[in-house]
């Protein structure tokens, strides 16, 4: 079977490949995307897609669609687990647009998805394509997939998310366990009549666990987050749970954050595992992308975002430093990248422990630390790569 050259492979055609492939085509670069799967199917429920990442889809000319997919919050509160109080509450909507300088959207990940598929096209995107080789040679990088083909690239992205084929070939190190574990789910509005403000993004924050809410269409997508198991069963991906066990673990809670967890089937036990940064994002010719570099917990809701930034830095990189200069678009992409996805990964691990406190003067500080958040969060959300690219390094993560 005869070997396709191409000049740029990015493997991997979920948010971070498709976005890197639009922001590259923007620039005047041509890729080709390969996926494994045989469509291009939902993956989770929702997605939250904040400034930092909507800025970047509105320069790609997705804002007007994306946004009539969205809903947009009115606010983010945090709420006390069992009375419910609203310990912090901070706008979003035309507010959070101002202060950022792009909006906030939540989204369904297949609406998401499609827009930037139908964006990007069929012709280059090839599916079915599941990527089990990977060997250097001086010019370029041959890939060999299950099928039996094999791909000549001078260029190699994996952006093949966690489990990446070639962050293995970069950098073989695995994902570590955060001691916790979550359940998903996309319960009816019409089906919680005692939540309140269900179109605000929430956090309801008690001892061992936390829940996280937000509207997107007709319903609310929830992620419920607990204190272990101590140890996974395996590395990564889900178990099953036993019945009752979610509605278990949040006796004692609200009674709307228990009628939202009983309103759909529980799902499967999610492990929440981190990746940490590797000690190089590139080895000759291939470079790494969003979670395949950098996996994080969802607890900022930053792993789409962050990938999204990804894109758009190495897209720049690589049309500034040419055909050749791969070696040069590498590292300044790792550069640029490496603090401030670390800086994120770090804050998303550290905030489980203080929204699982239990009541008592630790939970007091954090409540007044959350009153507070804009100054907390807002070196996230008001991100901008363009700018940063432009910045002292020690300046270009914050």
């Amino acid at each position: 079977m005869a070997t396709t050259d191409v000049d740029i492979a990015v493997i991997g055609g979920g948010i971070g490949g498709l976005t890197l492939a639009l922001a590259l085509r923007q620039r005047g670069l041509e890729a080709e995307v390969f996926e494994q799967a045989d469509a291009l199917r939902e993956v989770g429920a929702a997605v939250a897609i904040a400034a930092n990442g909507s800025r970047i889809l509105q320069r790609l000319g997705l804002g007007d669609e994306l946004a009539a997919a969205s809903v947009v919050p009115t606010s983010l509160q945090y709420r006390h687990w069992r009375s419910g109080a609203v310990v912090a509450e901070h706008p979003v909507g035309e507010a959070y647009a101002r202060r950022f300088g792009a909006p906030f959207w939540g989204i369904h990940r297949a609406s998401l998805q499609r827009t930037l598929s139908e964006a990007w096209g069929v012709e280059r995107l090839h599916l079915g394509r599941c990527l089990v080789g990977v060997s250097d040679r001086a010019d370029g990088v041959v890939l060999t997939f299950r099928d039996g083909r094999t791909v000549h690239a001078r260029t190699v992205v994996g952006a093949d998310g966690v489990h990446s084929r070639v962050r293995r070939h970069v950098d073989d190190s695995a994902p570590v366990y955060s001691g916790t574990s979550g359940f998903r789910g996309m319960a009816p509005i019409e089906a919680l009549p005692s939540l309140p403000s269900p179109s605000a993004v929430q956090f309801w924050m008690g001892p061992g666990g936390h829940v996280l809410h937000y509207q997107v269409g007709e319903s609310v997508n929830y992620l419920a987050v607990l204190d272990g198991p101590r140890r996974w069963p395996h590395q990564a991906g889900l178990t099953d749970a036993g019945p009752g066990e979610l509605i278990g673990a949040f006796a004692g809670w609200h009674g709307a954050v228990r009628d939202m967890l009983e309103a759909v089937p529980q799902s499967p036990r999610w492990g929440l595992f981190t990746l940490p940064s590797p000690l190089r994002w590139s080895r000759g010719r291939s470079v790494l992308l969003g979670d395949a570099a950098h996996a994080m917990l969802p607890h900022h809701g930053q792993g789409a975002n962050q990938t999204i930034e990804d894109a758009a830095v190495l897209a720049r990189c690589i049309a500034d430093a040419g055909p050749e200069g791969y070696e040069s678009a590498f590292g300044r992409y790792e550069r640029l990248r490496r603090s401030r996805t670390r800086a994120v990964q770090r804050a998303s691990w550290d905030t489980s422990p203080v929204l699982h406190l239990p009541d008592g003067p630790a939970a007091d500080v954090r409540d007044e630390r959350l009153r507070g958040l804009d100054g907390w969060l807002g070196w996230i959300h008001g991100h901008d790569p363009d700018r940063a690219i432009a910045l002292p390094l020690a300046d270009a993560h914050h």
